[in-house]
């Protein structure tokens, strides 16, 4: 099977730069712009299936890409972003104000296992993206798959593909609207593209 990973498109937190967990935004202008974008940059590969985490902003990502292959885009809650909860719409400085310690245990070999205040913890995402991974293995064979979801559950997907223990997620980046490929075979597991933007060449 080969995986296509895709970030959905920007919306107004990320323009700002603020946390973005559950809250469920729209693409701003620039996201929609970054949406057909991905389709085309996909429009010929022989994509048999695209999932969708069920926010909006991932749904409306996964759209122009299904119908350019004449799909309906199937919605899975193992693509759900992180439950990132107090934190929701602050800014990084605010994080850090308001819980001082969040940076240092976020940052440690214990921070996946530690739950975000009020919200959930990584080690959670990565359990879901996984039995998600797994679900698309056994479903979609040698098949080509797009799966539209969110930072932290690609690059929980992403650390378990390259045998990162997920504490050193941080290692790996992956850009709004951005695409990683990775290939699944009986033996072996492999990533073909990592935080691919170069369909985004020219973005204004």
């Amino acid at each position: 099977m080969r995986l296509f990973l895709v970030r959905h498109g920007e919306t107004e937190y990320n323009r700002q730069g603020l946390a973005l967990g559950r809250s469920d935004l729209p693409l701003t202008e620039r996201g929609r712009w970054q949406a057909e974008r991905l389709a085309a940059a996909l429009a010929g590969e022989p994509v048999a299936a695209v999932y969708s985490s069920p926010l909006q902003r991932a749904l409306d990502t996964a759209r122009p890409i299904a119908e350019r292959h004449g799909l309906s885009v199937q919605v899975d809650g193992g693509l759900l972003e992180m439950d990132i909860g107090e934190t929701e719409g602050l800014a990084f400085a605010e994080v850090r104000a308001r819980y001082p310690d969040l940076l240092r245990i976020w940052t440690s070999a214990d921070g996946p296992t530690q739950p975000m205040p009020g919200g959930e913890r990584l080690m959670d995402v990565e359990a879901r993206g996984w039995r998600f991974v797994e679900g698309l293995a056994a479903r979609h064979g040698d098949e080509s798959v797009v799966a539209v979801s969110h930072n932290f559950v690609i690059l929980c997907i992403l650390s378990r593909v390259m045998g990162l223990a997920l504490a050193d997620f941080r290692r790996l980046r992956h850009a709004v609207a951005a695409v990683s490929v990775v290939e699944f075979r009986p033996d072996r597991m492999r990533v073909l593209r990592l935080n691919d933007v170069c369909h985004l060449e020219g973005e204004g």
